[in-house]
């Protein structure tokens, strides 16, 4: 052992001052150099790797595209709590979260940024006109997306081996909502309204087609915008063609006033439409205008064992003192995903752990996880909803 008691009691002769004082100093520089290798080895062992999350956190879905990020960082936190090693590298997992602000625009920009910053990959964008614009820019780098919310069929049919979903797509929400609303509801005559969005567009034709095909008559079509505030005209319109059902093809901020200017303009058909609207947050932006059984929503997911989401739903009111908006548990499964299969290909190297994404077999706080050779999850469950006292009420779970 090095050190002055062992030099003194083993050695036969006695040694100048000098000489040890030498000694100390080579043990020293030594000690130093074996704890600097150590110390640079131990760093080599570590890995930051970057998700990243992308969602309008401004904007009038910001509520959606925050709910979404706060999913993703609590998967995250949960990943860290894991201490994983992959590829013989513990891995500190650390999200970058972007805004997209709805805007097709600033979501490329945005893709290219995630690009250039080297994420490992890409949880989002909220909606199809940001996720379909975006998805190129990740597939020409070989970055794998999976988006917790983008519905439109156009999405995954680009044939990029980077592009995935966790719910169903709109053509079977568009298809369960037409028959819901014929078979069930006993519609015969609908107005349809959309926003002219990639979404909302996509939503009602595949709504259209089904309710047609159900023996419905559509008799008032509207468009509008994403960004309208004042739909009288287009009410005033509708009213006159006394439809049993007004079906709305875009966002719960819209809904939210299209049904209080239908409440003020004495409408009383059904209301309908699809995920973006089936939020925690409608209640709140229709007012009096929300009446009891009046108002449906599909969401293009479907939890038909309770039990898990029911934890995250409580870990998510703990965490950060609200309520799940919408597809939270489908953005943290979303991220676990990406976990999982790096996990599977011993690499969080997108290249090499692509292969592992598309044959990924996994059960998450949503349910079973596996894609189809588009992208899309395989049989995609679909929830449909009424409101009732304010709340969310759940009718039926559909395929």
């Amino acid at each position: 052992m090095p050190g002055g008691w062992d030099n003194r009691s083993t050695s036969t002769k006695f040694k100048p001052r000098g000489e040890n004082m030498q000694n100390h100093a080579k043990t020293a520089l030594l000690a130093a150099a074996v704890a600097l290798t150590f110390g640079t080895a131990a760093q080599a062992q570590e890995q930051i790797v970057k998700i990243a999350h992308v969602g309008p956190i401004t904007g009038p879905v910001a509520h959606v595209g925050k709910d979404n990020e706060n999913g993703a960082r609590m998967a995250i936190d949960d990943l860290n709590a894991r201490h994983l090693v992959i590829g013989g590298k513990k891995i500190q997992f650390v999200l970058q979260a972007e805004d997209d602000a709805s805007d097709p625009k600033q979501a490329t920009s945005v893709a290219q940024k995630l690009v250039d910053a080297k994420v490992a990959g890409v949880v989002g964008h909220l909606q199809s006109g940001t996720s379909i614009p975006a998805s190129k820019i990740y597939f020409d780098a070989g970055i794998p997306q999976i988006s917790p919310s983008a519905t439109s069929a156009k999405y995954t049919e680009q044939g990029f081996n980077t592009t995935f979903r966790v719910v169903a797509n709109d053509s079977q929400l568009g298809a369960a909502m037409g028959r819901y609303a014929a078979k069930t509801l006993h519609a015969k005559k609908i107005a349809v309204i959309d926003d002219r969005t990639a979404y909302g567009q996509g939503l009602a034709a595949e709504f259209l087609k089904d309710a047609k095909a159900n023996g419905v008559e559509v008799v008032s079509t509207q468009y509008t915008s994403d960004r309208a505030t004042d739909f009288s005209a287009i009410l005033t319109a509708v009213k006159a063609k006394q439809p049993d059902l007004i079906f709305f093809g875009g966002i719960d901020a819209s809904a939210g006033t299209m049904l209080r200017q239908m409440r003020q303009l004495g409408i009383t058909a059904n209301f309908m439409g699809g995920d973006a609207i089936c939020t925690g947050a409608l209640p709140r932006l229709a007012g009096e205008g929300l009446i009891d059984d009046k108002v449906y929503c599909a969401i293009a997911g479907g939890v038909e064992n309770p039990a898990p989401l029911d934890a995250f739903k409580a870990a998510y009111k703990k965490k950060y003192n609200a309520d799940i908006v919408q597809y939270a548990p489908y953005t943290y499964d979303a991220v676990m995903i990406i976990a999982k299969a790096m996990q599977q290909a011993d690499s969080v190297d997108p290249k090499k752990y692509l292969p592992a994404l598309g044959k990924i077999q996994y059960t998450g706080v949503t349910g079973k996880i596996g894609f189809d050779s588009k992208g899309d999850i395989k049989n995609g469950t679909l929830s449909i909803y009424t409101f009732r006292n304010g709340q969310q009420t759940l009718l039926t779970l559909t395929k």
